[in-house]
């Protein structure tokens, strides 16, 4: 008959000392504390502390000497040494949590008192809220979540009496010790001032996914390679159809011949005209790595229909790029108002039009010269903007082009004509860059636009999902008398990207690939599911805010709450649950360990028996006892007291002995007859 694995391991669990048993129960909460931030940190810090926490668990289960405080000394100088390597500074987010997670793995060494223990566990918490310093996803939580219970079940088992606890014990009054704490956690949250963002620290949106400040090819297809959500959005009157879902983001109008970057100074363009009917709408965006806030064109900036987030400042540049006073480290919700029709830009020429025909010198001779060549066409001489842009996109549609998301890399200083004349194939900013670099040869204004166009379709609750996948490159020609035209070549070469949002996808990874092969609506409903809860984790969770802790006070019957009325409230709900809590502990005083009420009941017995037992004494102690008052005659009743003794201290000790020990003992007891009892004590 076969061994089962699992049973083995559990023999072993079991034949540990209890010293070596909670040690290892507690590295095991630290290393999965830990785990989150191996996403974050540098690869070094992350295998010396799993190196750290192995070799501590090994001393453990061996039993062999810690390691001497000057080998410690050594590694925290060899950390040291490393952060400033890689960080360049023992400051701020990145080296202080380097060092955080680095101390508590070395702490571990020095494991050796409840002292030590209790300086871990409270590392341990502070590690725990460090990861909310990268995400605050719902998967960061639960598994937080997961991390404090398991400090707690190590507390509480530090905190147990001698013997050997069951760690199920110990994990049961963790949990009840936690969901006792709920009710005060709830009401500080509901009600504790929002003082300002909670996790947000400057460079926070440093290495996030999102659009750049500038482009270049190939830059736009890295982005739509990524299907994690940009945005949320929800129409409030009606939706409009995918073909008019442009989110603006940054206006990029400045060519070196490789790189497209933004203007530092817009040149000022008179207030846009605005035509058709408004449509408002809300928007959550997620964190980006810029302070450009992609909004639907056009949207307002009218004071009185203005968005507005919550600890940023937002304007909108004469380019009608919207802007934040800093980067968007937080998930922000807002309202606007947008014009789908509109005219933006100056009506007549002027100078400041003329940097929007600039190109560098010498670059893509190859292209400059197609567009000279239609540009004497003559059916194009005297043509404007409108002629000449609808003449460069039936080219398109005529030639062989390619829509791609792997058009292979450009490595050719004159990447235009390498792409326009040569290859063919692209993603949206090869069309966008070759068509603006077209109409600035043909003597026409023309920039790019960046952003996102289109969205998943609405779910139940009517939010549109814009994925990183939409991000998108369009552009935008002059025309006198009508100020600046949106073109998107794509739609020349891939209509149905701009008409039905239908965007180019990367290969799923083996598990994607194999639900969707297997099940694709059940993949496609698990991922609804899980984006809808991500969404009311951060709309009732990550942005409940000042706003909606008045609401809430209001629903109560208070008018016009202020914060002070927050704090008041808050004050009398914390301090009527401390006065419950003292009451209950006045009424609960009488429980204790349930072998010390065990112990006082048998010393109880005793002492009628005349046998002397103090209260520290233990079984074997007084089965001792026993013998030397009684004698032969209670031989019997020190053989119980002995098995007790055994369950109490044995490696496989328990809970207190059941009823039939207790009614055994009281057997026992009655068998002595008083005149083999000494004086009663």
């Amino acid at each position: 008959m076969g061994l089962n694995p699992a049973s083995g391991v559990q023999a072993r669990w079991r034949q540990l000392p209890r010293e070596a048993r909670d040690t290892l129960f507690q590295l095991a909460v630290i290393g999965w504390t830990m785990l989150p931030h191996t996403l974050h940190l540098a690869p070094w810090c992350t295998a010396l502390a799993a190196v750290i926490l192995m070799v501590r668990a090994r001393l453990a289960v061996s039993g062999a000497a810690l390691p001497s405080r000057w080998t410690l000394v050594a590694v925290l100088g060899l950390a040291t040494g490393l952060t400033l390597l890689t960080e360049r500074t023992l400051l701020g987010k990145e080296a202080g949590v380097t060092m955080l997670v680095v101390l508590m793995a070395l702490k571990t060494l020095e494991l050796r008192a409840r002292r030590d223990a209790m300086v871990v566990f409270m590392l341990g918490f502070f590690l725990v809220l460090t990861n909310f310093l990268y995400s605050q996803s719902p998967l960061v939580a639960a598994a937080m979540l997961v991390a404090v219970w398991g400090l707690l079940t190590a507390l509480a088992l530090a905190h147990m009496p001698v013997g050997l606890p069951p760690l199920g014990t110990a994990g049961r009054v963790a949990a009840k010790s936690a969901l006792w704490g709920l009710p005060v956690m709830l009401v500080l949250f509901l009600l504790f001032p929002r003082i300002g963002p909670l996790w947000g620290l400057p460079g926070d949106a440093e290495g996030r996914t999102g659009l750049s400040g500038s482009l270049t090819l190939g830059g736009v297809a890295e982005l739509a390679n990524d299907d994690a959500i940009a945005m949320r959005v929800r129409f409030l009157d009606r939706a409009p159809p995918p073909e008019a879902l442009y989110f603006r983001g940054p206006v990029l109008s400045v060519f070196d011949g490789r790189v497209w970057t933004r203007s530092l100074r817009p040149a000022p363009e008179p207030s846009p005209e605005l035509l058709g009917r408004p449509l408002r709408y809300e928007a959550m965006l997620e964190p980006s790595r810029l302070a450009a806030v992609p909004l639907l064109e056009l949207t307002d900036d009218d004071p009185s229909v203005a968005p507005q987030a919550r600890g940023f400042s937002l304007s909108r540049r004469p380019d009608q790029q919207w802007v934040a006073d800093r980067p968007i480290d937080a998930r922000v919700r807002l309202e606007g108002t947008a014009w789908t029709r509109h005219r933006h830009g100056p009506m007549q020429p002027n100078l400041a039009l003329r940097d929007f025909v600039n190109l560098p010198p010498a670059r893509n001779p190859r292209t400059l010269q197609w567009a000279a060549d239609l540009r004497h066409r003559d059916d194009l001489r005297e043509a404007d903007a409108r002629t000449l842009a609808s003449a460069v996109l039936r080219h398109i549609r005529e030639q062989d082009y390619r829509y791609t998301l792997t058009p292979g890399v450009y490595e050719s200083a004159d990447t235009i004509d390498e792409f326009w004349l040569d290859r063919r194939q692209g993603f949206c900013e090869h069309f966008a860059t070759a068509f603006v670099v077209i109409m600035r040869a043909l003597d026409v204004p023309a920039r790019v636009v960046t952003g996102y166009q289109g969205a998943d379709p609405a779910t139940v609750d009517g939010w549109f999902i814009v994925r990183q996948s939409n991000a998108h490159a369009w552009a935008e020609i002059w025309q006198q008398g009508e100020g600046w035209i949106r073109v998107d070549p794509t739609a020349a070469v891939a209509p149905e990207r701009v008409q039905l949002s239908r965007s180019l996808l990367p290969a799923p990874g083996f598990v994607t690939g194999t639900l969707h092969a297997v099940n694709p609506a059940l993949a496609a409903q698990l991922r609804m599911l899980w984006e809808r809860f991500d969404q009311r984790w951060s709309e009732w969770v990550l942005n409940y805010s000042r706003t909606r802790q008045f609401d809430l006070l209001e629903s109560l019957g208070m008018q016009a709450p202020r914060w002070q009325d927050l704090a008041y409230v808050l004050a009398v709900l914390l301090g009527s649950v401390s006065l419950a809590g003292a009451g209950w502990a006045l009424w609960d005083r009488h429980r204790q360990d349930p072998w010390q009420r065990l112990h006082r009941r048998i010393a109880a017995r005793l002492a009628a028996l005349g046998v002397s037992v103090a209260p520290h004494h233990p079984p074997r102690t007084r089965a001792g006892a026993v013998r030397a008052t009684l004698g032969d005659t209670g031989e019997a009743l020190a053989r119980t007291l002995e098995r007790l003794d055994h369950a109490r201290y044995a490696s496989a000790g328990r809970a207190p002995p059941d009823r039939r020990w207790w009614r055994q003992f009281l057997a026992e007891v009655a068998r002595i007859p008083p005149s083999a009892r000494g004086p009663s004590t």
